[in-house]
């Protein structure tokens, strides 16, 4: 039985109405995925103020990686609500923030102590954790990579790559930032082996680093280990390995950004996991709450320590509302086999998107780790040339027949797949069969 169930076209009348009471009252700088008001979602389906129902292969920015309103964590919002609204832990701390940060500590990559400060957002996460190294270290410049998103307050904005729409017209940026390139294989120079372009990226990471920064100046280098607006490129194992080598040896703190790759979006808790790196620190969001708006910087406990007291903090970071979702996402990850779930939804994806790179010359190249999945579109195999219409026909063709997918990519030419990881094999392949539908049209 199918769950798409489109009543009216797409956008519907009320859709239509809303849009244009939100550019009468909401700033212009929000975009928007799809022209569609929503009025409630569950699980991997998303009903719409017209009565349209939709499935969901975007989970809200892979927020909700354990499904829309799952009942154990609506349950235990209900309850934390009932007891508490707001605290501030500043002010009155509370037992369920030291509980989740112990959970935290125990499920994140690396085998040391580790300590946890929760606060509301990526880009706060970022800000923070670039602070933490800087206090730890006593340096001041910061590396990170082309292609990476951070986040869009202002340090986490100036270590993002892409330009257009996120940094235009808010210079002057933040100083002591470095960037070095990322190993995007796919469009790598002269080469797409991941050994060889592994080896020749961190030769000009080392460059970067010792003749225009020095390594002494550098307190740290933050890494996506799998690119998330940049297009959902993996960075190759034998360059985190490099990396980490680099980082230890000259004293610098690695920061892995997993706001987007945390919770099951690659098939394991985190992707370090599966990269076989140990990052000094990591920034989480995104999943992490549920839905809720929570976000967190976790990592050795003699860095995390480094600020004074009150150097870091705020009056919102780890609200018991958000704390209480989250310990039931944990709850889900660890009793509820959402981590088997991921590796099911990752294994249909990559097998009908790498069936359909074969088929469509569209696609350059089908990519990805686990459940977290793109497309990349070219207007010619041999050029590579980035395809951007033909990504924004598909994304738009999507939402017209009951599918919900983002775009991405410093060209704008990635189709990403963030299903929640609770979507039905049925729903999924419902979704990915109006995708191709979808591509034949171009």
């Amino acid at each position: 039985m199918s769950t798409i169930n489109l009543k009216t076209q797409v956008p519907g009348p009320k859709s239509k109405e809303l849009m244009e009471l939100r550019r009468k009252h909401v700033a212009r700088g929000p975009f928007h995925a799809t022209p569609v008001f929503m009025s409630r979602a569950k699980g991997a389906v998303i009903e719409d103020v017209d009565g349209n129902t939709f499935l969901d292969l975007a989970a809200g920015l892979g927020v909700a990686n354990v499904g829309h309103a799952p009942e154990t964590v609506v349950k235990a919002i209900q309850d934390a609500a009932a007891k508490v609204l707001h605290a501030g832990f500043n002010v009155t701390p509370y037992e369920s923030y030291v509980t989740l940060s112990a959970v935290i500590n125990r499920t994140t990559p690396g085998s040391f102590a580790k300590k946890t400060l929760l606060v509301n957002s990526g880009s706060e996460a970022v800000e923070n954790a670039v602070k933490i190294a800087r206090a730890f270290t006593n340096r001041q410049a910061v590396v990170c990579f082309e292609h990476g998103f951070h986040g869009r307050t202002y340090m986490a904005m100036t270590l993002t790559s892409k330009v257009k729409p996120y940094k235009v017209g808010f210079g002057p940026f933040n100083p002591e930032v470095y960037r070095a390139p990322f190993p995007y294989a796919y469009r790598w120079p002269n080469t797409s082996d991941p050994s060889k372009v592994s080896q020749e990226c961190f030769k000009r990471f080392e460059e970067l680093v010792n003749n225009q920064v020095g390594a002494a100046n550098v307190a740290a280098v933050i890494i996506e280990p799998v690119l998330g607006e940049g297009g959902f490129v993996a960075a190759p194992r034998e360059f985190l390995a490099k990396l980490r080598e680099f980082c230890t040896a000259n004293g610098i703190v690695l920061i892995a950004d997993e706001i987007q790759t945390g919770f099951g979006r690659t098939g394991t808790l985190f992707a370090c996991e599966q990269l076989g790196v140990e990052p000094d620190l990591i920034t989480l969001a995104k999943g992490l709450g549920g839905g809720m708006p929570l976000a967190a910087v976790c990592g050795r406990a003699e860095i995390m320590d480094a600020p004074v007291e009150g150097g870091i903090g705020g009056t919102y970071g780890g609200n018991p509302v958000a704390v209480a979702a989250s310990l039931a996402v944990f709850e889900l990850f660890e009793k509820g086999g959402m981590l088997t779930n991921a590796k099911r939804v990752g294994e249909l994806l990559q097998s009908r998107l790498r069936g359909w790179a074969e088929k469509y010359p569209v696609i350059g190249e089908a990519r990805g780790l686990g459940p977290m999945q793109a497309l990349e579109l070219v207007k010619d195999r041999a050029t590579k040339e980035p395809n951007r219409e033909a990504t924004a026909a598909l994304a738009r063709y999507c939402y017209e027949h009951g599918v919900v997918l983002l775009t991405a990519g410093t060209y704008g030419n990635v189709a990403r797949f963030l299903a929640p990881l609770a979507i039905t094999s049925e729903q999924l392949t419902e979704a990915l069969d109006v995708v191709e539908a979808g591509l034949k049209t171009l």
